[in-house]
């Protein structure tokens, strides 16, 4: 019995190494994002939901952007709050924000993709930079860095949206973590040709490819997804491409409890579930295979089978997967996290599997 859990451990350690070698490698070893700057017009698009304090600070900082000709759109989805009053006061200040009052739909009730709908559609350029009303731009070039990258063919432009640090802090490094692991992940895909997800906090994209699949009308009932089930549906490796420049990234307060972030992963993870086919699968082989190797791992290795043989193996995978990270991480401005690479792999893939089995017997909730 040990002899044929060995040989999965092989087995299953070279699919570990595919994905850090040549998935996640095709980001990790990529050169630097370098690119010409364009002067496209581009539309800024801020959906906000009772975010009153957050677009009060935030707002201005995208107001200073060093570009040459860009609107903001803010769109109100039926706050509650001061949202509407601030942006009101905003819209009059400021010639260049259009403000976009989504009302009470019984149909589409607290669904924030009609709220983005009538956002996209009332922006006056065809170029669309999205992200949220709780993120910020890291540098003033944000709307640079990324138009950047747009060419006759990409269409789509993948950013990356960060958290902010806070110090000594187990959970704010394990967030860190697995939002650099999940970057890492569709970076890679994305510079293989097979995007499958981006984040709304960071994402751009030309509004032609909006109409294309028809908007959000294929997932309109599901809350989530506003962005990465679009992404899945409308990027392909020939219109899309990624933007990883330190002035590119945005920057949002991640949760500080554990039961915020548990009940926010719940809500990702139920939405991966409508991604497609080849994307399910390969997202599903990479945590097992992850946590399947550990299992092994640690089996043979408590029964002392072939351990001279089985050591080596581990230690080798964690020191490509270290290395590959590191890489990654440096990119992203992510450095600190790396130092604690093997046990925040361990707790994510704890968390993750208490996820999969919380959404098996209940629900998430979605969007405010």
């Amino acid at each position: 019995m040990l002899h044929l859990l060995f040989y999965a451990l092989i087995g299953i350690g070279i699919v570990q190494l595919f994905y850090y070698l040549v998935v996640f490698g095709k980001f990790s070893f990529l050169k630097n994002n370098d690119s010409t700057p364009k002067r496209i017009p581009i539309s800024v698009i801020v959906c906000a939901k009772n975010e009153e304090e957050n677009v009060q600070k935030f707002v201005p900082l995208l107001l200073e952007q060093n570009y040459p000709e860009f609107e903001i759109v803010l769109i109100d989805d039926s706050s509650s709050d001061n949202t509407l009053e601030i942006f009101e006061a905003f819209e009059k200040q400021y010639s260049n924000i259009k403000l976009v009052k989504v009302e009470n739909n019984e149909a589409f009730w607290g669904n924030k993709k009609f709220a983005l709908t009538l956002g996209i559609k009332a922006a006056k350029h065809e170029y669309l930079l999205f992200t949220d009303a709780d993120c910020y731009p890291t540098s003033p070039n944000w709307i640079k860095e990324m138009s950047a990258q747009f060419t006759l063919k990409k269409t789509i432009v993948l950013g990356y949206g960060a958290y902010e640090k806070i110090q000594n802090s187990f959970l704010n490094k394990l967030i860190r973590f697995e939002t650099l692991l999940t970057a890492t992940q569709y970076f890679g895909w994305a510079k293989i040709g097979k995007p499958y997800m981006g984040v709304g906090r960071n994402l751009a994209y030309k509004r032609e490819e909006f109409f294309k699949v028809n908007g959000f009308i294929d997932h309109m009932k599901i809350r989530s997804g506003d962005d990465d089930l679009f992404i899945n549906q409308a990027a392909i490796g020939a219109n899309t491409t990624i933007c990883f420049s330190k002035d590119s990234f945005t920057y949002s307060k991640p949760k500080t409890t554990f039961k915020e972030w548990f009940t926010q992963k719940r809500r990702h993870v139920s939405t991966a579930s409508y991604y497609k086919g080849f994307d399910r699968f390969q997202l599903g082989l990479f945590y097992f295979s992850q946590l399947s190797f550990l299992l092994l791992a640690v089996l043979l290795l408590s029964f002392q089978y072939l351990w001279m043989i089985v050591l080596p193996v581990v230690l080798f995978r964690y020191l490509v997967a270290w290395l590959v990270m590191g890489y990654a991480a440096n990119k992203l401005n992510e450095k600190d996290v790396i130092y604690w690479y093997p046990f925040m792999e361990i707790a994510l893939l704890m968390v993750q599997l208490n996820v999969f089995l919380s959404n098996i017997f209940s629900k998430p909730v979605h969007w405010k």
